[in-house]
């Protein structure tokens, strides 16, 4: 009888570890979420959104990371913390700004070995360009000069959440 028992509050036990991690997880992913929806894109124009959704929609074939290279993208062996490897299409660098065509494609590694598409950079050779380009409707976008490659250049978090905002120049949750 003591060997029945004892086998119950071990498999109670269990039950117990395996029902608290998983409160805890959700606890943790609740948590992540809500700082994921106060991020400041609520703020962003209407027609900042259409132009969201028509670029995710453009770029949603690219999570597979074989059509973008297929399409032309290259790894330009560029990456960085809180940002990602990157990904350019040199046959569309202009002067031009298409919210559904951008010219680097970023990616990020979180453990599995399988890039995952995080964001759009649109750029822009400054040679081309003294002044920032027009971007997006209105005034949310944040294009910075890059010294380094001659380019102004403007991230757009659209396939992974940015607490600092949808266009921040880092995320501090890609690794």
């Amino acid at each position: 009888m003591k060997i029945k028992e004892a086998k119950t509050k071990i498999n109670f036990t269990r039950f117990t570890i395996a029902v608290i991690s998983a409160l805890m997880c959700g606890a943790i992913l609740l948590a992540e979420s809500s700082s994921i929806k106060a991020a400041p894109d609520s703020s962003l124009s209407p027609q900042t959104k259409r132009e969201l959704a028509a670029a995710r929609q453009a770029t949603a074939r690219y999570h597979n990371i074989n059509n973008a290279i297929a399409d032309g993208y290259i790894d330009i062996n560029v990456c960085f913390p809180n940002m990602g490897c990157h990904y350019l299409k040199p046959d569309i660098l202009d002067a031009e700004f298409d919210a559904a065509k951008p010219e680097i494609l970023v990616y990020a590694d979180f453990g599995n070995g399988q890039p995952r598409l995080v964001a759009l950079e649109y750029a822009v050779p400054t040679a081309l360009s003294a002044t920032p380009p027009e971007g997006f409707t209105g005034n949310d976008d944040e294009w910075h000069r890059n010294e380094t490659f001659g380019l102004w250049t403007l991230h757009a978090w659209i396939w992974y959440p940015n607490p600092d905002g949808m266009f921040a120049g880092n995320n501090p949750r890609v690794p």
